[in-house]
């Protein structure tokens, strides 16, 4: 797909980090974008730079989406590029014991569910409305209406202790990228997934820059963690190439996590 002024485009998690990179890659080809956001301060910054617009969406609520996607396509016509960055996690092993009395405790069943509302059933939910919008738009001269990136993780392939919730929702990301795509194929909408490794966000920028140094010296090359202008070149290259479709593709510099 070409991207240019006449292609609306909507990122998750576009206030910041993988997002807020893709949002500005977007914008420096001429698209208009919507951010999808929670972080209204920051989402706002950055549509004010790019010329977008800000719609504060939670992810897990329909009425929200809804209302998110019925803005953005006020302001900026039926959206052809969706790019789903929306997402959290949480470390809590499955069962563990105290070391101080012995006490026994398993994951909080709440707090497994809450990663996989916001991670997988979140990503599925603006899928789904958004293809729902973009079989409204006529065919562009390739027979293309759309392109749908979304973000898994490396942890949907090798997760670490206390990712049991996290490596579910980003591996349940991964299993449903080929049947949407195929579910999707006779529209003309293409669906890809990348798996980012260990990336330079927001996020790790609040880990001590000893724990940061550790693991950009586990990555095998390059020796650092990944930027987000990276994820942002491949999200693109997924949009724009044609021939992209039912794939999820690793971003992570050859990294294999180790259990911890």
């Amino acid at each position: 797909m070409k991207i240019d002024s006449s292609i609306a485009a909507v990122v998750t998690g576009g206030a910041s980090g993988l997002g807020a990179a893709t949002a500005r890659a977007l914008a420096a080809k001429g698209a208009k974008v919507a951010i999808f956001d929670l972080q209204e301060e920051k989402g706002k910054a950055v549509a004010e730079e790019i010329g977008g617009v800000f719609c504060e969406v939670n992810v897990t609520s329909d009425e929200s989406v809804d209302a998110g996607f019925a803005k953005a396509r006020e302001a900026h016509g039926q959206e052809r590029i969706l790019i789903n960055c929306a997402g959290t996690g949480n470390a809590i092993k499955t069962a563990s014991r105290s070391k101080e009395d012995g006490s026994i405790k398993h994951f909080p069943l709440e707090a497994f569910n809450w990663i996989i509302q916001i991670n997988l059933v979140g990503t599925f939910r603006c899928i789904a409305k958004s293809a729902a919008g973009m079989l409204t738009l006529d065919p562009l001269e390739d027979g293309e209406r759309g392109a749908i990136v979304n973000t898994a993780s490396v942890a949907a392939e090798d997760g670490q202790i206390g990712q049991a919730a996290y490596s579910a929702s980003k591996g349940g990301v991964v299993g449903m990228t080929l049947p949407i795509a195929r579910d999707l194929m006779s529209e003309g909408i293409r669906v890809n997934t990348i798996l980012p490794g260990i990336f330079n966000t927001p996020l790790m920028n609040a880990a001590p820059p000893a724990v940061k140094d550790a693991l950009a010296a586990s990555v095998p090359f390059p020796k650092r963690l990944g930027y987000a202008e990276e994820y942002a070149m491949l999200a693109m290259c997924m949009v724009e190439n044609g021939y992209f479709n039912g794939e999820d593709v690793r971003l992570d510099g050859a990294i294999r996590m180790a259990p911890r």
